[in-house]
């Protein structure tokens, strides 16, 4: 009996393979073209601003990113329990001149969250200073955590 080394076969024997690794690689390619953006997501579904959501004892704290806005531009709205602040942004025009790039987005835009807990709607307050818009909705007093002592 003799015996005989194992030795691994080569990738080219296996052209099937080798289609698969090409396949996989044109689509990474696809992907790293320059016209495409950062975020991969906005390519399929357009401008949406960045939105961060704070939660202390008292009040939930929305802060988005809109800058190049103006606040007669931006609408809030507060229905059920979800926080939806919807604008656009126009593009600026300059004397007519003709853009060699352009990377701003602009248009319209529509960003709805669903808060975490129960806000009072009387007492909703926003501000835009410097491209940020904060909006802050307090809670509502059965959303609020409450002490209770123990009686004994």
């Amino acid at each position: 009996m003799n015996l005989i080394r194992y030795q691994t076969p080569e990738l080219s024997s296996w052209p099937t393979l080798d289609r698969w690794s090409n396949l996989r690689d044109e689509l990474n390619s696809l992907f790293d073209l320059p016209f495409l953006t950062s975020n991969r997501q906005d390519l399929f579904r357009g401008w949406s601003p960045s939105l961060d959501l704070y939660q202390n004892n008292d009040n939930l704290v929305a802060v988005i990113e809109l800058p190049g806005m103006r606040k007669e531009d931006i609408e809030i709205l507060l229905h059920d329990g979800t926080l939806t602040i919807a604008g656009e942004r126009k593009k600026s025009s300059s004397n007519g001149e003709k853009a060699e790039r352009t990377e701003r987005y602009v248009g319209s835009f529509r960003r709805s969250i669903s808060l975490p807990a129960r806000v009072d709607s009387n007492k909703v307050s926003a501000t835009y200073r410097d491209g940020i818009l904060t909006i802050t909705l307090p809670k509502a007093e059965e959303a609020k955590p409450k002490r209770i002592d123990v009686a004994g």
